[in-house]
């Protein structure tokens, strides 16, 4: 908010200096304008061709060419001054005009009777003729020019430091949520990196702090190793989501079959899964061949990930289903347990780095994360839902490759996969 609220105000700021060249420049352009018409109307006058209309007895002092051409026009005033500067009134109600000398160079603005007059001469034989034009209406629209600026000017600012504030919170707010995530991602590394390190240490102290049996000794090392290779899985999830996030995704210029891939990743997690009493199968969904192009290992990390998880959080004796196929323009792989399932209000944070749903010791909310970024930079979908036992299923689509055939010679990508030890979802 506080940076919104700096450029809002910086904004606003440009816009007001704007706003008031813009309006100097239009009150400069409509008085020039209108003093303009002034001073076209006060040389048609003193232009007339009629001789000796200033000193006609009488007369109204208007040449045709000059008459006022509406009641809104206001009257030109004539003075015939002498050469010794004596000015008399040649229009009825005209004031007196002081004493001054007059030149037929340019006109010039001067106030009479308190008033602001516009005046024109011009030499007629050994005299000046003066012609003269009221600017009251001028100043009038020119006053009625600068109020409406003036209401106008803090409306227009207003509704700009509140658009600019708006467009501002609502373009800082992806950028807040990068920093909040970011700390939060730095706290999180830090706490897991140091759960272990903190184990080890402690484990190393005891040991060292008297001597022990042998079997102590061995029990100490075995729980080191442990969290040392906890801490070395951590770590390399982290180099592999850097790597991933710093280098570009490699082409997808050829096929890749899911169901070898699932099958594969299957047999994998037999062992571990019956270790804990769950049941893996496999079903066929469709007759369409599931065919997408992506890099194979990527997606086999992607679905050992969805299977460790299932694995992981389904109660001995459940079954964790793994279902592939295609069918119209899409290939779908999806994974169910009969585990807790997955609260809707974690589903928004679920691939988080770090994040965990659940408190079940084990991981560190890394593994979802990861298949989140394959998911992505292959143009895969989630869809995260509640499968039949009341476990969560997760499911990813890609579109499919059309028109792939392999030669008879040719191994289609992902027929064999490459050989991993299974993924550990953290």
């Amino acid at each position: 908010m506080g940076h919104a609220l700096r450029v809002a105000a910086v904004t606003t700021a440009l816009i007001a200096v704007v706003y008031v060249a813009a309006a100097a420049i239009l009150d400069v352009i409509v008085v020039g304008r209108l003093t303009h018409q002034v001073d076209q109307r006060l040389t048609a006058f003193l232009s007339d061709p009629r001789p000796g209309y200033a000193s006609e007895p009488g007369g109204s002092g208007y040449p045709a060419s000059a008459r006022p051409r509406d009641l809104d026009d206001a009257p030109v005033l004539l003075w015939r001054v002498t050469s010794a500067g004596s000015a008399t009134a040649v229009s009825a109600g005209a004031p007196a005009l002081p004493h001054r000398s007059w030149s037929s160079l340019r006109p010039l603005t001067a106030t009479l009777a308190g008033r602001s007059f516009r005046f024109e001469a011009r030499a007629e034989g050994g005299d000046w003729l003066v012609a003269a034009q009221s600017l009251a209406e001028r100043d009038h629209l020119r006053g009625v020019l600068l109020g409406a600026e003036g209401l106008v000017c803090p409306v227009i600012l207003l509704a700009v430091y509140l658009g600019a504030l708006t467009i501002g919170v609502k373009a800082a707010a992806p950028v807040e949520r990068t920093r909040r995530r970011q700390l939060e991602f730095t706290a999180d590394a830090s706490h897991e990196l140091r759960t272990p390190l903190a184990v080890i240490e402690a484990e190393v102290g005891l040991a060292l702090s008297s001597a022990r049996p042998a079997e102590y000794y061995r029990a100490t090392l075995e729980r080191v190793g442990g969290e040392s290779r906890r801490l070395r899985q951590i770590v390399e999830d982290l180099l592999w989501l850097a790597r991933f996030d710093s280098e570009p995704p490699p082409p997808r210029d050829r096929p890749v079959d899911l169901e070898p891939l699932v099958g594969a990743c299957a047999d994998r997690f037999r062992a571990l899964a019956g270790a804990t009493g769950v049941e893996l199968a496999v079903r066929r969904d469709g007759a369409s061949p599931a065919l997408i192009e992506a890099p194979p290992e990527w997606v086999d990390r992607l679905i050992g990930v969805l299977v460790d998880n299932a694995c992981r959080y389904s109660p001995p004796g459940g079954t964790v289903t793994l279902t592939v196929g295609g069918s119209g323009a899409r290939a779908h792989v999806v994974v169910e347990d009969e585990g807790p399932g997955i609260p809707p209000e974690e589903r928004d944070r679920l691939f988080d780095r770090f994040h965990r749903a659940s408190d079940r010791p084990g991981g560190a909310g890394l593994g979802l994360a990861i298949a989140d970024a394959v998911v992505r930079s292959t143009g895969g979908r989630w869809r995260i839902g509640t499968s039949a036992g009341g476990g969560a299923r997760l499911e990813v689509s890609w579109h499919r490759a059309g028109g792939a055939e392999r030669r008879p010679d040719e191994r289609r990508l992902g027929d064999q996969p490459p050989k991993e030890k299974p993924v550990e979802a953290r």
